[in-house]
């Protein structure tokens, strides 16, 4: 493809050329006046258009790149066992006190004070601060999260107003404001929030394309649900492809949902057993992972292990 020399009047090699006179697609090309913009038309259409489709190829690419690209967990370690935690809320808790995420077997673990005392109250592992012992100090604890811009506390917030629960009206108005603030500081359960109600269409309108967005955006930082969302959405348009590979990353972060699915695809012939076999293989591979002792009695006790 020749370069034009964008110093000079594309159509007649004049130099000085009008800044307001350039190509109005790839915006490269510059000419003299109007008249010449008009008369070289025909001859850059083709060009440009191939500069746009270039253009395109290369950003589609690099979308799929990040897109693609195996994410941390969302959540990380627990701060407490440094084991990683499992995708599943009941596996961990948020704690109000201090902001931090716990996994179900450090929660009931056992509290000692300096002197190595067990401590008989019910204390917050991290930041040994008592549990709140009523709703109105969880709530109180939890605006004070908020404030301090805590991106997890402010997702909370928001599906107290979704669900109207703890105090709060339902106010679907305010739940999008705050999950738009928490998905701002990077907490992909927020994202994947929006993308739900885009779907839903509830409080805004029906908008695959804008649920797909914050799929995406979702995905990336790790969210398995919103992962598997796009996977759907893949299959639904009819590439397997595509759809296979949001999946075995959605399995790689313990998205059972997705395990089911690539099980029933193997079922109804649409991927190889191959391929089944290696979502198996990596979902094993997670369960390993997030495995501890201390969750495996925390989950035989059947105790609540989340709330605000």
């Amino acid at each position: 493809m020749n370069t034009v020399d964008v110093s000079v009047c594309a159509n007649c090699g004049k130099e000085g050329t009008d800044i307001n006179n350039i190509c109005n697609k790839f915006k490269q090309v510059k000419y003299c006046n109007a008249s010449c913009k008009k008369k070289h038309r025909s001859k850059h259409k083709k060009e440009c258009e191939e500069h746009i489709r270039l253009d395109a190829e290369r950003a589609a690419k690099l979308h799929d790149e990040k897109l693609f690209k195996q994410p941390p967990s969302e959540h990380g370690d627990c701060q407490i066992c440094f084991v990683r935690l499992p995708s599943l809320t009941t596996g961990y808790k948020y704690n109000t006190c201090c902001g931090k995420v716990i996994c179900s077997g450090c929660i009931y673990a056992p509290v000692y004070d300096n002197q190595g005392n067990k401590i008989a109250k019910k204390k917050c592992v991290f930041c040994r601060v008592p549990y709140h012992s009523t709703k109105k100090e969880a709530v109180e604890r939890l605006m004070k999260r908020v404030d301090a811009g805590d991106a997890q506390a402010m997702y909370e917030l928001g599906c107290c107003y979704r669900d109207g629960v703890h105090g709060f009206s339902r106010n679907y108005e305010k739940a999008l404001e705050l999950w738009h603030r928490a998905g701002e500081l990077g907490y992909s359960r927020a994202h994947c929030n929006i993308g739900y109600c885009y779907i839903d269409g509830k409080e805004v309108a029906f908008d695959e394309e804008m649920a797909v967005h914050y799929y995406e955006l979702a995905a990336i930082r790790g969210n398995e649900r919103a992962r598997h969302n796009l996977g759907l959405v893949e299959e639904k348009k009819g590439d397997m492809n595509r759809a296979m590979r949001h999946f075995m990353i959605a399995v790689r972060g313990g998205c059972a949902g997705s395990l089911d699915k690539i099980k029933r695809l193997y079922s109804n012939g649409s991927v190889t057993k191959e391929d089944y076999m290696k979502a198996l293989q990596t979902y094993q591979e997670y369960l390993g992972e997030i495995k501890s002792d201390q969750r495996d009695k925390a989950a035989a006790a059947k105790e609540e292990n989340r709330y605000y």
